[in-house]
């Protein structure tokens, strides 16, 4: 059994032998006139299914006589495939993608009814396409119309989003290895845009380096626009402009992750634009470091979430006092989180089929643990941009984050993107290859 199929007995499990789920594909997207942008499957479409084109409809019936899996997508045809690319067709789905029947997504609005009626409970992703749910509406009403004849109308509409969410959480063995792939191509291109650098390019250059590595390697795509700053660039958490000449003596922040088969990679590093870090550069990039050492250690099964970022906070803070960016006691300063201005996000995030992946961080009024299978990001930073008062200008424009993307493991955690070189050494001795 794939694993899909065994994603759909899960869930199938989880709703009950009386309820059915139903989720629709991504649509495809005009990007101006009659051109399109590249097609991205629904994460949670794909997640059940591993069928790869828009305009179809996944519906899970527990116990149907007919089959549980039925797939509703586009008819196979001649001459928009000439055009645009092969299509599964009906038989397709069902050979290739393990559907128990198959009907043209045309159908699906006239047979909604027919998969309702009788079921007690409608799981589908509640408010995420406003006209999906005029149909699921529109389809219950017609039942309802029939109640004298006898027909069943569910009495609850569930978003089955909560659900399926805590279900991709936990990554499987396949879907490990997948993100492992995704990772070794944007280490390789991390390395690539470094050893390319030099004062004199533009960011966007630095970004193409990224790019031809990822595609050469199969990730067709980036899993988020590359962030490539430089100099003041550095300082903004999400700059894509990617469009200034690098100078001298700037650092340079690449935060950029391959997708590999719908599986994201999430990673930065942070590098001097002539190879050689500044004393100043050099104490903002090891205290980074240190914080995100100190945090990977704390990830590991039964750890709270909050554990890395507590950790971080407390060494980035004692090291701004040390280097007399902020003055006074630690504690004083915790408690007044002094450190905002330079470290404004938190720790890390969920990583899988979406580079901000699903998955709930507080259960209830706690915080969730830590579980092997779950895969986050860890990233602290530290941001010294020109208009923060009271700092001087030797620190000015200093913008440092490093992230690495982590799995929980039975006993503590891997860091999946450890090949990726981080100490202050090996930056600087690749660089001058």
């Amino acid at each position: 059994m794939s694993d899909y199929a065994k994603r759909r007995k899960e869930l199938m499990k989880m709703i009950g032998a009386e309820g059915v789920v139903i989720i629709p594909s991504a649509n495809e997207i005009i990007r101006n006139n009659d051109a399109r942008f590249p097609f991205r499957q629904n994460s949670d479409f794909y997640y059940l299914t591993g069928f790869d084109e828009p305009e179809a409809v996944a519906v899970l019936a527990p116990k149907r006589k007919g089959g549980e899996f039925i797939l509703f997508n586009r008819v196979r045809n001649r001459e928009h495939e000439i055009w645009d690319g092969p299509r599964a067709g009906q038989q397709g789905a069902k050979k290739i993608y393990g559907a128990d029947e198959s009907y043209p997504i045309e159908k699906f609005p006239e047979m909604l009814v027919e998969l309702l009626a009788g079921r007690t409970s409608v799981h589908y992703p509640v408010g995420s396409n406003m006209a999906f749910d005029r149909l699921i509406i529109k389809s219950l009403n017609e039942i309802r119309a029939k109640i004298r004849s006898g027909s069943q109308s569910p009495v609850e509409l569930v978003d089955v989003l909560p659900s399926l969410h805590e279900m991709r959480l936990i990554k499987s063995s396949a879907e490990i290895a997948l993100m492992q792939k995704a990772v070794d191509i944007t280490a390789g291109a991390h390395l690539r845009a470094m050893q390319a650098c030099e004062p004199g390019k533009y960011e966007y250059e630095l970004e193409a380096e990224l790019m031809y590595e990822f595609v050469r390697n199969g990730a067709l795509s980036p899993a988020y626009t590359s962030i490539v700053g430089s100099g003041r660039n550095s300082c903004i958490l999400h700059y894509i402009a990617n469009n200034k000449k690098i100078a001298s003596g700037d650092v340079v922040l690449i935060d950029a992750g391959a997708e590999y088969q719908n599986y994201a990679a999430d990673i930065t590093r942070t590098f001097p634009a002539n190879g050689k870090f500044t004393p100043e550069q050099r104490d903002i990039y090891q205290l980074v470091l240190d914080a995100q050492l100190a945090a990977i250690k704390t990830v590991k099964p039964g750890a709270a979430w909050p554990a890395a970022q507590q950790v971080i906070v407390k060494t980035i803070t004692q090291g701004l006092i040390d280097l007399k960016i902020l003055k006074g006691r630690l504690s004083t300063l915790l408690e007044k989180q002094a450190y905002l201005p330079f470290y404004m996000h938190k720790s890390g995030h969920w990583l899988g089929l979406d580079v901000h992946d699903v998955g709930r961080y507080r259960i209830g009024d706690k915080w969730r643990s830590l579980q092997p299978g779950m895969v986050l990001t860890v990233e602290p930073g530290i941001y010294i941009s020109s208009d923060i008062p009271g700092v001087h200008k030797r620190w000015h424009n200093i913008g440092v984050r490093i992230e690495d993307d982590v799995l929980v493991t039975k006993k503590g955690c891997d860091v999946l993107s450890k090949d990726i070189p981080k100490e202050v050494a090996d930056i600087e001795a690749i660089m001058s290859w």
